[in-house]
């Protein structure tokens, strides 16, 4: 009798899946309840696959979803905590409440509400429904609705897929990255080591090996494709990395910030209030990089205006003039 074909599903899926069981219980689930109940790993464990392969694959995704920023949380045995065989794991919903200070006008509680109806019923997979059922069929209680919990559309940079799965791989890559004012760009050889969302924009963060130190990178900045080698590196190195960007990107923002003087009820005063702190006669905004931020303030146009630092007005005023001249504008 032929061997029953094991199931392939694409890892995006099986993350996906993956996040929204250990989202859908307050108790934490088993590696072995993941295994047999998860789509994505309950077809290849049916199908004839290996345990501990799984169980590494499962230990792979872990740390790929750790790296994106998603804080999976391991509880283990208060008597031995250090004996991790039955130890159990969750995605903490406090971690992802909106701040108390967050608040929606009519017009936006609206949109929102046509946006989870277009979600709703069709934001779970059956795979994804069948193995919630199973989970509550072990006694295990999964909070409703779970359908709550709608996916986030967004754009990813070209790069962010290959650069995902070298990190899953541990494979240094090489890649073109023009950096502002510079006319050529330059090839880039790292270990990457995570993929971190900063300022609603997406940065690898990994060891230049040009210059032998950590660096952080940001993906739009990544001209052509992303190329993986043969060259290897020790895993070891990818733990904690994703907070090791975070901070250090904090500490970037805590050294540099921006007066703005903002038109209120505006989308620049929605926008950007939230990121802000109030400072007569505007708002005081940290930021990482000065080009990036001039690129969003001057989408914004005339809501807007740079009291300070000089070198952010100028960039903002060379791209509005810019603009201004490409669409044969007058002063």
């Amino acid at each position: 009798m032929p061997a029953k074909a094991i199931a392939k599903n694409p890892p995006e899926e099986r993350l996906v899946n993956l996040v929204v069981a250990l989202m859908a219980t307050e108790q934490g689930l088993t590696k072995d309840t993941i295994l047999s109940s998860v789509a994505g790993y309950r077809e290849q464990l049916e199908g004839g696959a290996k345990k501990d392969a799984l169980e590494k694959m499962f230990e792979r995704d872990k740390e790929s979803l750790r790296g994106l920023g998603v804080p999976i949380e391991t509880i283990g045995d208060h008597a031995d905590p250090d004996d991790l065989r039955e130890a159990r794991y969750r995605v903490p919903q406090g971690e992802y409440s909106l701040p108390e200070d967050i608040v929606f006008t009519p017009a936006e509680l609206a949109l929102l509400n046509l946006a989870g109806g277009v979600w709703g019923e069709r934001s779970m997979s059956d795979d994804a429904r069948a193995g919630l059922r199973k989970i509550r069929a072990l006694g295990i209680a999964v909070d409703e609705p779970i359908i709550g919990y709608s996916p986030r559309i967004s754009v990813r940079d070209a790069a962010f897929a290959p650069l995902r799965q070298a990190i899953e791989r541990c494979r240094v890559v090489e890649f073109a990255y023009l950096k502002p004012g510079e006319k050529d760009a330059r090839i880039r050889r790292i270990q990457p080591l995570a993929l971190v969302e900063y300022e609603a924009r997406w940065h690898v963060f990994g060891i230049d090996l040009g210059a032998g130190a950590e660096r952080t990178f940001l993906l739009s900045r990544v001209v052509g494709p992303v190329a993986e080698t043969r060259t290897a590196f020790d895993p070891a190195l990818r733990d904690g990395a994703g907070d090791r960007a975070v901070a250090g990107l904090d500490e970037l923002a805590g050294r540099q910030s921006a007066l703005l003087m903002v038109q209120p009820g505006t989308e620049a005063a929605l926008r950007l209030s939230r990121r802000a702190t109030p400072e007569d006669p505007g708002i005081r905004l940290p930021f990482v990089d000065v080009n990036v931020l001039a690129d969003e303030l001057a989408s914004y146009g005339p809501e807007v205006r740079v009291v300070e630092p000089d070198a952010l007005r100028d960039a903002v005023i060379a791209r509005l003039t810019a603009a201004r001249d490409a669409h044969g504008g007058v002063s």
